[in-house]
């Protein structure tokens, strides 16, 4: 399949809408349940401030290995809803499986500028690797993984000057699983977003990943599902493209059987995405 951008405003809307034709409070209720009960199970490090604002936090859900790894979740919504509350339950596999878990907060559009979240994402990751050692882990052993809005986050990771911006090894990052993930922002100006995003041209072109280079040497895991739009997956061979070209190491897949949401599944205990992510780090 050949990646093009819908055609219309009415296009984009019907493709780039998961929602569309369910009954979203339900799904993010029972999101929220899960994460509850998580929280009530796993040991918990609430609210670790990683930066000065008020969003700029993460709960910590540490793993069984002292001095082990560490993975960052950056959670979906379209970059102007939800917050890490609602995603604690992607914790439960990884910590069964060793690894200490972050779901990271961050503020939303449009009470911030869009470039504001990425500084965010990339923030936590700084503050990971710098203060880890603080909560049991080794900063050196670091994974990412997203959905959908989260998954775009991640490829702006590995777009990240991390030595000339942050002092910090170009390496940081070991592995980057990007699910449903959207890496060109052209339709969005286009959509029903905009109001929320308020995207700028400039901002399509500094934080579309396929527009940037892939500057972190990782080992990179795109997804999608076979039963979303054929927008999501278009998407993701785009990426997949753009990263090849550039001799990164990169798979993608279309899970058949899988929805925009029922891809977050796979992180439950024993699930594809759990021994994706330990497999980063072996």
């Amino acid at each position: 399949m050949r990646y093009r951008h819908p055609a219309t405003q009415e296009e984009i809307d019907r493709v780039y809408d998961p929602m569309r034709g369910r009954d979203g409070e339900a799904l993010i209720a029972d999101w929220r349940a899960r994460s509850a009960r998580s929280r009530e199970r796993q040991r918990l490090i609430p609210d670790v401030a990683y930066g000065p604002t008020l969003a700029e936090r993460m709960d910590v859900f540490p793993g069984s290995e002292a001095g082990g790894p560490v993975h960052l979740f950056f959670h979906g919504g379209y970059w102007r809803a939800l917050s890490h509350a609602e995603f604690g339950f992607v914790a439960d596999g990884l910590v069964a499986a060793g690894i200490t878990v972050a779901v990271v907060n961050y503020a939303l559009c449009p009470e911030v500028r869009f470039g504001e979240i990425v500084r965010q994402s990339r923030a936590a990751v700084a503050w990971m690797h710098r203060h880890g050692a603080s909560l049991g882990v080794d900063p050196n052993r670091l994974s990412v993984s997203g959905h959908s809005a989260g998954g775009h986050l991640c490829a702006m990771l590995l777009a990240t000057r991390w030595r000339e911006a942050y002092g910090l090894p170009d390496e940081l990052i070991r592995g980057a699983l990007s699910i449903s993930g959207l890496y060109d922002l052209a339709p969005f100006p286009w959509s029903w977003l905009q109001p929320k995003l308020q995207l700028t041209d400039r901002d399509v072109i500094d934080y579309s990943p396929v527009r940037q280079p892939c500057r972190v040497p990782a080992r990179v895991r795109l997804v999608a599902g076979g039963e979303e739009s054929e927008a999501f997956a278009g998407q993701m061979q785009a990426q997949a493209k753009h990263l090849r070209q550039q001799g990164r190491h990169v798979t993608s897949e279309l899970l058949p059987g899988d929805d925009h949401f029922s891809l977050l599944d796979h992180y439950r205990p024993g699930g594809r995405f759990v021994d994706e992510i330990v497999a980063f780090h072996r």
